[in-house]
């Protein structure tokens, strides 16, 4: 996702700077759960769900697709899609992939606001983390604060913070998930719920046979929600 160079990393005041502004910001987030929908069982009201992510072009660590899908809740059919080619200039660093990816999704959240605002996510799945960062303001959350939008972040690998780790311990937990709906919260040693593993992260081991787990890291069912590679 997040288009990887092996090249000198950001000046250290760059880095300094990109940690004040993730303080500053993260004090808007709401952890709890404030729509109707949120609070049903079934999620009566829900009735948008978007997606964002940003693809890059194999071979090129600037060129890349931003997109930002809307479907309708439970049919799940497309209602909106906006996707275009940027020209990402941001290096990645780990547990600074918003300042890479962020600016591209929040236009594309700001262009749908205007030309179909009727179709506005109730909320958004980010491709990246949330809560469970190093600093507890993963690339969802950053997306979240900045759009004002409930966003849950989908991470394809566990970013190991606040004492999570893939030990066996973590594995034997994902070999657990057996059933549609089986779920493991992910708890730091300071004792949050970071997120959320899911049956999911089972599949994928199948399928991959080389990744020792997918995380679907969410906050809480919360408004503002951000793996090691996926932050």
């Amino acid at each position: 996702m997040s288009g990887r160079a092996a090249e000198p990393p950001p000046p250290e005041a760059t880095l300094r700077r990109w940690e004040r502004e993730q303080a500053q910001l993260r004090a808007g987030v709401v952890e709890e759960d404030t729509e109707e929908w949120q609070k049903d069982s079934h999620f009566a009201g829900l009735e948008r769900v978007g997606g964002v992510d940003l693809s890059y072009i194999k071979g090129d660590d600037t060129g890349a697709c931003a997109s930002l899908v809307v479907l309708s809740y439970p049919a799940l059919e497309v209602l909106y899609e906006d996707c275009r080619m940027v020209a990402v200039s941001a290096q990645y660093v780990a547990g600074f992939l918003a300042f890479r990816e962020v600016p591209f999704l929040v236009e594309a959240v700001r262009r749908l606001q205007q030309e179909e605002p009727k179709l506005t996510p109730q909320v958004l799945l980010v491709d990246g983390n949330g809560l469970l960062h190093p600093r507890g303001f993963g690339v969802a959350c950053h997306l979240g604060v900045l759009t004002d939008l409930p966003c849950i972040g989908v991470a394809k690998n566990l970013l190991q913070a606040d004492g999570l780790v893939r030990d066996e311990l973590h594995r034997e937990q994902i070999r657990s998930l057996q059933r549609e709906g089986d779920t493991f919260p992910l708890t730091g040693t300071s004792g949050r719920v970071l997120g959320m593993a899911d049956i999911r992260s089972r599949e994928y081991i199948r399928k991959q046979l080389c990744s020792p787990v997918e995380v679907i890291s969410s906050g809480p069912e919360s408004r503002k929600k951000e793996a090691e590679l996926d932050d």
